[in-house]
């Protein structure tokens, strides 16, 4: 559909092997490439017409914010200045899900609950319960409390989608085990506008506190709620849970500023990964 192909969210881009594939040689190419060499090196078509070969690239990275076509069909990889800007400036967008089961597919999200902080507090909320379409297994019915009767009259994820997609704007996503609620997200996303995904960088709360936390038995939502003293009113329900994370990452983002010196997201992102400072570390013995 028209929609799907032309997403009216800038927090939305292209899934495509074709798009990566340009981010690849534009990385490789310090930035900036021809639109010729793009259609040549990723449509594997050769000897096209430069102002067709425009119009091609064009067409694939429509809508796309990482990219910008300049005079004479120069295609330029832009840099994502959201990294370099200090944690205390930016908006986060704290997200929990519950679904139908652990893996997409065929699971379907059946809560979505997320809050949104600014300037080191929590301004604005997005609560809705999820048709999944699909049923809901016992067990995880008995888990969460929400039943098939109370997502029956819920709204189903297509209908949801552009007040989320709104909600989170240009945020930066947090989560407690990120890449499981972000996966289901994008899954649901992908759904609704094909070949599509949210770019929003995100956090998460279960790498972080293993680093700022580390003398911790476990860094399950309910032994750092604990920790710091903070009530889970009802567990496994997503605004519950979101709210917790929340303010647990609060608490962490003084932690990781006043203890380790962590004041823009790069530096936040990459606290998360320390096999990674050791890897550049060596890197830059040998």
């Amino acid at each position: 559909t028209i929609r799907a192909r032309m997403p009216p969210y800038p927090n939305l881009v292209s899934d495509s092997t074709l798009v990566q594939d340009t981010i690849d040689l534009l990385t490789d190419s310090g930035g900036r490439a021809a639109a010729s060499e793009i259609v040549d090196a990723v449509f594997k078509l050769s000897h096209i017409d430069d102002d067709l070969a425009g119009l091609l690239v064009a067409d694939l990275i429509r809508n796309d914010r990482r990219f910008k076509i300049g005079d004479n069909n120069t295609v330029e990889l832009l840099q994502d200045d959201s990294l370099s800007r200090l944690l205390k400036d930016l908006d986060f967008v704290v997200v929990d899900v519950e679904a139908t089961g652990a893996k997409t597919p065929p699971n379907r999200l059946i809560e979505l609950g997320a809050f949104r902080i600014r300037g080191g507090r929590i301004v604005d909320k997005f609560l809705s319960l999820v048709n999944p379409e699909i049923p809901i297994p016992r067990f995880v019915a008995a888990l969460t409390g929400i039943s098939n009767e109370m997502v029956r009259r819920a709204p189903v994820f297509a209908e949801v989608a552009p007040q989320w997609l709104d909600f989170v704007s240009d945020s930066v996503l947090v989560a407690h085990n990120a890449p499981f609620d972000t996966s289901f997200l994008n899954h649901e996303i992908s759904r609704v506008y094909p070949g599509h995904r949210m770019i929003n960088p995100h956090l998460c709360t279960v790498r972080l506190s293993r680093r700022a936390l580390p003398k911790l038995d476990n860094h399950r939502l309910d032994t750092i709620a604990n920790h710091f003293s903070i009530p889970i009113v009802s567990r496994h329900r997503a605004g519950s849970d979101a709210l917790a994370t929340a303010e647990i990452f609060l608490l962490l983002l003084t932690e990781l500023e006043e203890t380790h010196g962590i004041k823009d997201l790069a530096a936040a992102r990459n606290f998360q990964f320390p096999e990674l400072e050791t890897s550049v570390a060596t890197a830059s013995l040998t």
